[in-house]
């Protein structure tokens, strides 16, 4: 069984297309612990089967709200096969911050660029090919109010669970970010149980953004002081 998550911003279409993928069919708890709700279907697919989770709305994965919290630890500790980023292919600029962030924690991602019809109505020309090449991840057009696309977002997830490439993209933070992330990286991979549970380049972001939740985790380790003075 492949294990999809769908993450997305808030008002993107994501739980039509959880519906979409899942034949509106869904067990309806809330996540351990928490009172936001969690919506778990399933959905087969040329003979694969698959398991949908569907992510609390979020705008990033900076920690900062129960959302992003639920969101960013599902994907750190269950690991999911496949993470569908589903994007607003009328409003990209906002959208792609939440798909860089996810590329960085190492994600399986498949971008869902939904809404297309909407950007084309805006006068707007998404090059899915183009996007694709440039994030080094499957981009899938869809409307998912008329199901268009869905069939081929399937057969991406399917593919992308099958090869499991990470993409070759890189933010660039400038000359000086980058050498405080180099020695941020060389401390986090002396301590086992964060550089095998967590990519070190991540983690080394996340703590010069002074991201709390890292933070704690990092606390607790025996590199903790020598961290602290790189970070300030």
């Amino acid at each position: 069984m492949i294990r999809v998550a769908l993450i997305g911003n808030p008002n993107v279409g994501k739980s039509l297309i959880f519906n979409n993928l899942t034949g509106g069919r869904a067990h309806v708890g809330n996540w351990p612990g928490k009172t936001v709700e969690k919506k778990v279907g399933k959905c087969v697919h040329k003979g694969v089967e698959m398991e949908i989770v569907d992510l609390p709305g979020v705008y990033s994965l900076t920690a900062r709200s129960v959302d992003e919290l639920i969101a960013r630890d599902f994907i750190v500790e269950e690991k999911p096969d496949v993470v569908v980023d589903i994007v607003d292919a009328s409003n990209l600029e906002r959208n792609l911050y939440l798909t860089v962030q996810l590329i960085e924690l190492e994600a399986n991602v498949v971008v869902a660029l939904n809404k297309s019809d909407l950007a084309t109505d805006m006068g707007y020309e998404v090059d899915a090919g183009e996007l694709s090449r440039l994030l080094g991840v499957p981009v899938v057009p869809t409307v998912a109010t008329t199901k268009q696309g869905m069939e081929e977002l399937k057969d991406a997830i399917v593919k992308a669970a099958r090869e499991r490439r990470k993409s070759p993209l890189k933010i660039d933070y400038g000359k000086r970010a980058e050498a405080l992330i180099e020695r941020l990286e060389e401390l986090i991979r002396k301590d086992p149980m964060l550089s095998q549970r967590y990519p070190t380049r991540w983690l080394a972001v996340r703590l010069l953004e002074g991201d709390e939740d890292v933070l704690r985790k990092v606390r607790s380790s025996a590199i903790w002081h020598e961290v602290a003075e790189v970070i300030g």
